[in-house]
């Protein structure tokens, strides 16, 4: 058993030849020692896909989910096809390795591999999560900054690769740093022609009355598999729930604002762009305690 695990993928996609014949299909390997080449595509260009999965009590939440948005976000960047089977079998294997931890967070990632060998490159780690109590339970601030591109560039322009979650995340992080400088925790996107998409690591979840609703589809931005799980949930409690493309007066109106993610779960916005806003304490504890007992 270990606090950190690591299992290297000899064949990532049944589309690709493996990188070493007749060889086990996931190997563990030691985390703390070099595994990626220099030459690879991910190191050199950020060219590769990822997912992170949570884990609460030895669970996997939404791993369906994930392998399903990981298959989607190779097809737009056109890389082989994940081997669904095997990425499952290596977040299994990486879970039964992990010491007993009340949360972790895996991550699932697949590169191009080394330009010009057709092979790509697959691993899949699990470490112990950060303490998110306080932002679960206090809320966070946060500022909404321009992405620089209008809501519909998934269909104008899908070589820019909205909705695919790649390791390009140098912008990701940027942005993290800016909300810093502005006395901020997190970032909500708005679009070049005025609508609220998402945070740079997290989709936005606002309740409007009995309704819980997250920005519109076609917006290129990520499909959020934990606010999928948060809509499962609130239909079987009563909730009305739904897409809605608004803008960030609108976001600012609602009866109360979240960002989710896999890793922090459901956090409460308190305050936006400097300004206090309503936080429902009585729900997100509800959320969150549904988001932490999940079975799959």
């Amino acid at each position: 058993m270990s606090r950190t695990v690591l299992v290297l993928l000899n064949q990532p996609s049944l589309d690709a030849p493996p990188h070493e014949v007749g060889a086990d299909a996931i190997r563990l390997v030691d985390p703390s020692l070099p595994h990626l080449s220099v030459l690879d595509l991910a190191a050199t260009r950020g060219d590769g896909i990822f997912e992170s999965v949570s884990v609460a009590r030895g669970k996997a939440h939404a791993v369906e989910a994930h392998l399903r948005r990981l298959a989607h976000s190779a097809a737009i960047l056109d890389l082989p096809g994940p081997d669904l089977d095997v990425w499952r079998a290596a977040i299994e294997t990486v879970i039964a390795e992990l010491d007993p931890v009340p949360e972790a967070l895996i991550k699932a990632v697949m590169t191009r591999g080394i330009e010009g060998d057709n092979r790509p490159t697959g691993w899949v780690y699990v470490s112990p999560s950060p303490d998110y109590a306080d932002a679960r339970a206090n809320g966070i601030r946060v500022v909404m900054l321009d992405r620089g591109y209008r809501h519909d560039v998934e269909r104008t322009s899908p070589w820019l690769l909205a909705g695919a979650k790649t390791l390009s995340y140098a912008v990701n992080r940027a942005v993290l740093r800016e909300a810093s400088r502005r006395d901020a925790d997190d970032v909500i996107f708005v679009s070049s022609d005025g609508y609220v998409l998402e945070g740079p690591t997290a989709s936005v979840l606002f309740r409007r009355g009995n309704s819980l609703l997250t920005p519109g589809t076609g917006l290129g931005i990520l499909d959020g598999t934990t606010q999928g799980d948060i809509f499962a949930w609130a239909a079987e409690n009563g909730f009305e729930t739904g897409f809605e493309q608004l803008t960030p007066a609108e976001l600012g109106e609602a009866d109360a604002v979240w960002l989710v993610s896999s890793g922090r779960q459901a956090a409460p916005v308190r305050e936006i762009d400097g300004e206090p806003h309503a936080v429902d304490a009585s729900l997100t504890s509800e959320i969150n305690a549904y988001l932490m007992s999940r079975d799959n």
